[in-house]
């Protein structure tokens, strides 16, 4: 995708993800999550508050893809998990009008040279079992290191792979 731009993202920028995610979210899992669970977990991990804790007491960092000045995605991660040189990409997000373009690509490599510059020698993601997300995942070098069901609350679960793969 021609005249993207990444960049670190600030606090000042909790409102641009969390309205990418709120764009993005109700088409990637229409399919997969209830209108509730939807609502719920985009409130339990996109809130003012979540993101600021993610960001402030977890030590998540975030970039953002700019085009013309306009965010299209973004991506969340974090280096050295449990203690070891892996680094956890937690979120990666575009505009649904962004899908196909490459634009999830270009953040998938900037979380690796961020990984690499870290140190680190892996990434680890956790995918829905039911999201074709799995196969993008899985034609850019990612492995199924196995699945787990992970409660959340109010009687919803992730089931989920958690994917790994090497790099460097």
């Amino acid at each position: 995708m021609e005249g993207v731009h990444i960049r670190a993202a600030s606090l000042a920028d909790i409102g641009i993800i969390a309205g990418i995610a709120r764009a993005a979210w109700p088409v990637a899992y229409a399919a997969i999550l209830s209108e509730t669970q939807l609502t719920y977990m985009l409130e339990l991990m996109y809130s003012e508050s979540a993101l600021r804790e993610q960001v402030l007491v977890k030590n998540h960092r975030f970039i953002i893809a700019e085009a013309k000045g306009l965010p299209i995605g973004f991506a969340g991660f974090e280096h050295g998990i449990r203690g070891k040189a892996c680094t956890r990409l937690h979120k990666l997000y575009i505009l649904p009008g962004t899908k196909g373009t490459g634009l999830g690509r270009m953040l998938l490599d900037a979380v690796e040279s961020a990984a690499l510059r870290a140190g680190d020698a892996c990434i680890e993601l956790n995918v829905n079992r039911f999201n074709p997300t799995k196969d993008w995942y899985l034609r850019r070098g990612f492995v199924i290191d196995r699945d787990e069901v992970i409660d959340i609350g109010h009687g919803y679960v992730m089931d989920d792979h958690v994917m790994f793969k090497h790099i460097g």
